[in-house]
């Protein structure tokens, strides 16, 4: 059977994040890539100039129709920005069933640019994490979601990976990516304990969609039977590979995109 992944996502209109970054990735990693658009932002790799955000209603139109027809296996959850359009997605996930759910939960751009209206972050922490098999935050979403200062060191990480999952989801990866060293530590947070995830840490300003490059990319693992670990792995070394083979790629004046398709051109 054909692996099939949707993404619950924002869209960029300059192709690096989103929607678009969440398909590359899919179709990189040899997954079917459906999805639910649940805003459009005017954006490129300088910043965010404009956020539309698709009514409620169209997007559990989007979903339903998707869901009632594919045989979805996983579903990445990226930019959902307004409460009520949280509600409906944790709803509709409840409606089919699904539980393979990698929630990335966007906050802020690679530029700073703020992707989530302050009121929305209650919701989705209450309602959206505890529907999650993992939460993929970075350093300073998660100091967000828990109302609290950017995690120093690995050990901070841990703890509040652990605060993390006792909001409900089944497992928390917070992502390193935003902190020092010469290694990029992410540390995965379950139940049955911590594993840890490096890479070598490079020098590039392209580095737009990192973050939902890897969230989607662990979706494709989970769509393609891989266990949480193993797709998390995969995960770490698809998105290594896509950041060193970033200066490849000359696009924008900004944070540049990633390299999604390295290992074909």
């Amino acid at each position: 059977m054909t692996p099939i992944a949707v993404t619950v996502a924002g869209s960029d209109s300059g192709g690096g994040a989103g929607i678009q970054a969440d398909l590359k990735t899919f179709s990189a990693l040899g997954v079917y890539g459906a999805s639910v658009i649940t805003a459009l932002t005017a954006q490129n790799t300088l910043g965010v100039t404009a956020i539309h955000d698709v009514p409620p209603d169209f997007v559990r139109a989007e979903i339903d129709a998707v869901f009632s027809d594919l045989a979805v296996s996983a579903a990445k959850i990226g930019m959902l920005s307004q409460p009520a359009v949280i509600e409906t997605v944790a709803a509709g996930l409840a409606r089919h069933g699904q539980t393979n759910v990698v929630l990335d939960p966007v906050m802020i751009a690679a530029s700073g640019d703020p992707l989530i209206a302050p009121e929305a972050i209650a919701t989705l922490r209450d309602v959206l994490l505890p529907r999650a098999l993992v939460v993929t935050p970075n350093l300073p979403e998660a100091a967000r979601l828990l109302d609290t200062a950017h995690a120093g060191d690995e050990a901070e990480m841990v703890r509040q990976g652990e605060r993390l999952l006792a909001l409900g989801p089944k497992a928390v990866l917070v992502k390193g990516g935003h902190g020092s060293g010469a290694e990029s530590v992410d540390v995965l947070v379950t139940d049955a304990g911590v594993a840890r995830f490096a890479a070598p840490r490079l020098a590039t300003r392209n580095t737009h969609g990192t973050g939902c490059t890897l969230s989607s990319a662990i979706a494709a693992g989970l769509a393609k039977g891989l266990p949480l670990g193993e797709a998390v792995a995969a995960a770490k070394t698809y998105i290594a590979s896509a950041i060193a083979a970033a200066d490849r790629l000359t696009i924008g004046k900004g944070h540049g995109p990633v390299h999604h398709f390295h290992a074909f051109w």
